[in-house]
Formats: structure tokens, C-alpha cells, sequence
């Protein structure tokens, strides 16, 4: 295979509803979109959400650092493994642009799959795609108007894992898992605190308050600080999901023990592609982690596409999944046939239908 043009644009997609916690409000789609040309009729696509407060990314400075490597990767890449040494050749420079990475990535394993006859599966050595997978209801901060009717929506569709990002007020906080508890007492409940507070002994004392039943907490303080999360778990018994703080593989491998304080989020586009997001599976897996594989807010059917081959291969460590909102959260998508979850928050049927598929198996709108 040989590339032609590697062409990256913003992705602005209007969203139905917004989207608030306590790190940013969205109203659209923030991504970069990647077309890699490889002859007159194939060419493959990729997706990244440089988002700053996770990545330190912009669109901007995504863009621009995808066109200052085009050069290099027209000249060096043609498949799977010179992909890979490229990538280990220039780790250090994709941990500063993860998020643009990917979608490079994902665009050139798309084109590669395309140009061989491949799905993503057997390009990265993988069990072939099958099965269903199970997507967890998220609840952002709103209005209680918007709470409630999402709510009702998720409960009507027969959802049973939640995810509840916290206001930082406990009253608000505690009626609403409340309210998820009373109308379902069996949900699976975890919250997001989107890194509201800045000590331990804040975040301790506003679960001491909180006192409902949840599974696990993500990012409550200040991000990578890792002791004070360590503290909280102690206090509280309570898992701590680590999202921001958990960027690559190697922040796995130097968390403190036991392992079950932790569990890790892992979202392709923050991770880097899919070659590091199935890195820090291996590492969690090693270490006795479970795994959430996640989503950033607003992705696309190529993100959530490159998640299920993530999902897959964190087997039985995986606890719960996020994405496949589709065009139920976006008013378009980039697909003719988006991937959203169905009743239950499952997405099956699709699956059939991608996994023999060269590629990501996706056909792309003109």
C-alpha cells in the first residue's frame, strides 16, 4: 500500500442535546477527522477528541501536527508493521498529540484493512469480532427538567449500569442516585466527579455527606494525584476510576497497590490509537485491574467502532462500557449506518454485520 494524501479537518457535529460536567459544557462535537488516500478508490478514515483538560490537545494544534508528520508517514508507512515502528520510533512526540494520533491511526489501519482484504480484528491480531455489547446510560449535570426526562428515557429503554457525573452539591447529588436507586433498585451506579476537588479530605467529606450506594468513583481531585485518590479509597471503600490520570500504559504499571483501589478507563482516543489503548489493556489485565473502556463525549461511529475491538480484548476484566450514543446525542454522524446501542444499551446486530468487513467495516457519508 501506498499513501497518497493525508488530509485532517475539524469535526464540528451540532449535538441534540448538550452536554455539561464539571470540567466543560458541549453543545457539538470538538474531533479531527483524518482521510488517508490510497488509490483512486480506497481510502481510509480516523477520528480524534483532543480535548485540553485531558490531553492538553486542541483541534488546532492537532491539525498542525498531523501535516508537520504527513511527509514522514507517506514515506514510511505501507502496513501494519511499519506503522507500529513508527509509532515506537516516535512515542515521545504522540504522547504530546494522543488524541491526533489517533485518528491518523485509525485511518491508516482503515486503508491498510481496505487495501488487503483485512478487518481491524486480524490486522491487530485479535479474535475475530463478535457477541453484543452493553453500554452504560450517562447522566451528565443538568436541569432538573432534562434530568428527569433522561432519566425516564433511560429506564424506558431498560438500562441498567449508570453513570452519574456529580454536581460538587450534595443535596443535588444525593437526590438524584436517589432517584436512579428508587425507580431501579438493582442499577449499578458510579459517579464521575470530573476532578472537583482539590484535597482528599474534600473529597472524603463530601462522600461521609453523599452516604448513597454507588460502585466506584472516577477522578474525584485533582488529576494524577494519585495519593490522595489512594487515601479516598481507603476512607471509603470505594474504587477509584482513573480517567485523566491514566493516559498510557506505563501509569499502570507504577500504581500503587492493591489493585482493586483502581480501575481504568480507557478510551482509544485519549490513550493514543489502538495500539496503546490494547497496551494498557495488557498492563491492567497483568496487574488484576478491571477495565472500562469509555468514550469521549460526542464521538462518532469510527471511535465507537475502534472500541469494540478494546472491549473485546479486555475480556472478563471489562466491568462496563461507554459510547455508541450515535445519532441519539449527534444530529448527524460521519456513517450511513451509525453504530448506537438498542434496548438495554446493547448493540449486536451491527456487529454481524462489521466483522468480516475490510477495515473498520464502516461506510463513510460523501
Amino acid at each position: 500500500m501506498r499513501i497518497l494524501s493525508i488530509e485532517p479537518s475539524a469535526l464540528d457535529i451540532p449535538f441534540r442535546d448538550a452536554f455539561e460536567h464539571s470540567s466543560a459544557r458541549r453543545e457539538a462535537t470538538s474531533a479531527i477527522l483524518v482521510a488517508i488516500g490510497v488509490s483512486d478508490s480506497i481510502s481510509g478514515l480516523g477520528e480524534g477528541c483532543p480535548r485540553p483538560y485531558v490531553t492538553g490537545e486542541t483541534v488546532e494544534g492537532g491539525i498542525n501536527f498531523i501535516r508537520g508528520i504527513a511527509a514522514q508517514l507517506r514515506e514510511s508507512v505501507s502496513d501494519v508493521a511499519p506503522l507500529l515502528d513508527w509509532l515506537q520510533s516516535n512515542r515521545a512526540l504522540v504522547d504530546q498529540h494522543p488524541a491526533a494520533w489517533c485518528a491518523v491511526e485509525l485511518a491508516l489501519l482503515d486503508a491498510i484493512g481496505k487495501s488487503s482484504g483485512k478487518p481491524l480484528e486480524q490486522l491487530l491480531g485479535l479474535p475475530r469480532l463478535q457477541g453484543s455489547f452493553s453500554y452504560s446510560a450517562v447522566l451528565g449535570v443538568s436541569s432538573e427538567r432534562i434530568f428527569d426526562r433522561l432519566l425516564d428515557q433511560y429506564l424506558q429503554a431498560g438500562f441498567t449500569d449508570y453513570k452519574l457525573k456529580l454536581s460538587g452539591d450534595t443535596n443535588t447529588d444525593r437526590a438524584r442516585i436517589q432517584a436512579i436507586h428508587e425507580r431501579l433498585p438493582n442499577a449499578r451506579l458510579r459517579v464521575d466527579a470530573n476532578n472537583l476537588w482539590s484535597t482528599a479530605s474534600e473529597a472524603i467529606d463530601y462522600f461521609r455527606l453523599l452516604d448513597r450506594d454507588i460502585l466506584a468513583i472516577e477522578e474525584p481531585v485533582v488529576a494524577n494525584d494519585i495519593d490522595s485518590m489512594l487515601d479516598l479509597y481507603h476512607a471509603t471503600g470505594k474504587p477509584v476510576i482513573l480517567d485523566e490520570s491514566c493516559l498510557r500504559a506505563a501509569q499502570i504499571q507504577r500504581l500503587p497497590h492493591p489493585a482493586e483501589a483502581w480501575i481504568i478507563n480507557i478510551r482509544v482516543s485519549k490513550m493514543g490509537g489502538m495500539f496503546r489503548s490494547l497496551e494498557a489493556v495488557k498492563a491492567a489485565r497483568a496487574r488484576g485491574h478491571r477495565i472500562i473502556v469509555g468514550a469521549q463525549v460526542g464521538e462518532t461511529s469510527i471511535l465507537t467502532r475502534a472500541a469494540l475491538a478494546v472491549a473485546r480484548a479486555a475480556g472478563d476484566a471489562l466491568i462496563a462500557q461507554e459510547g455508541a450514543f450515535g445519532t441519539r446525542l449527534l444530529e448527524k454522524d460521519v456513517c450511513t449506518a451509525p453504530l448506537m446501542f438498542a434496548a438495554r444499551g446493547v448493540l449486536e446486530e451491527p456487529v454481524r454485520q462489521l466483522a468480516d468487513r475490510p477495515g473498520l467495516g464502516l461506510t463513510f457519508t460523501a
